[in-house]
């Protein structure tokens, strides 16, 4: 995969320069201690590793910057004679072939290391992406299959139990949880009564139609029925859920 922004990986801005600054002045003060120690010995070792931490953090126009300017501060500083540009000798010929070739060779690889680490962490969120879009489309796939079997098991219920059937009631999608929490608070729950008769609806107490449009849950329910004489008694029924693409449903049934 070719990853066009693995070369904008280090942070733009003012700090990179801060941090140039910085970096100098740091290496320059501690080959300064050292010098009374070390003498000439090794003028670009701080410089370098100071353009290194500047690469791994600031990227590759900081650190050549770093480079540089070293470059100038301890052939200036750091190659007898001292303090000054007049003589131009072996020293600082080893120098400015030593120094810079082991920098930018140093800088060089650890900026093709931050590109692939960065190139490597956009492929990887690029992936976690769209695994996450892959798990959203089998949820949403899941959820249908299962509106799909539900409607099914909604179709054989209603053929299976087609002598014993009341009524169906279509619910909104969130009319049954709405409904759940006001029966824990002890009131009666009023669901839409969009209802459906079945075979059984006629022989039903019109009361009872009105306490069931207005106060039908999952359960059971006890219902009064007319029988062939006129006379009303009561019966036992179940009334249970179903959760199809077309919406939630409610069958009432004569318990059996």
């Amino acid at each position: 995969m070719e990853v066009q922004n693995a070369r904008r990986w280090a942070p733009r801005g003012k700090q990179a320069w801060l941090a140039v600054a910085a970096a100098l002045a740091i290496a320059s003060g501690v080959r300064l201690l050292l010098h009374p120690l070390i003498g000439p010995f090794m003028p670009g070792t701080a410089f370098c590793i100071a353009a290194s931490l500047v690469e791994y953090y600031f990227g590759l126009a900081p650190a050549l910057t770093v480079m540089l300017l070293g470059l100038g501060i301890a052939d200036y500083l750091f190659v007898p004679p001292y303090a000054t540009i007049d003589v131009f000798d072996r020293e600082d010929v080893i120098l400015l072939v030593s120094y810079p070739l082991v920098t930018l060779l140093v800088i060089v690889l650890l900026e093709r290391l931050r590109r692939a680490q960065f190139r490597a962490e956009l492929i990887a969120s690029v992936a976690q992406s769209r695994y996450e879009m892959l798990l959203r489309h089998d949820n949403e796939r899941m959820l249908a299959r299962r509106a799909v079997d539900e409607t099914h098991r909604l179709l054989r219920h209603l053929s299976h139990h087609h002598r014993t059937f009341i009524l169906i009631q279509a619910l909104e999608r969130n009319a049954l949880h709405q409904a759940d929490d006001i029966k824990l608070q002890g009131t009666l729950p009023r669901l839409p009564n969009e209802i459906a008769p079945g075979p059984r609806f006629a022989e039903v107490h019109p009361e009872d139609i009105q306490r069931l449009s207005n106060a039908l849950w999952p359960g059971g329910h006890r219902v009064r029925l007319r029988n062939g004489d006129g006379r009303s008694r009561l019966t036992e029924c179940v009334c249970e859920r179903f959760t199809t693409h077309a919406g939630d449903f409610l069958v009432l049934r004569i318990g059996t």
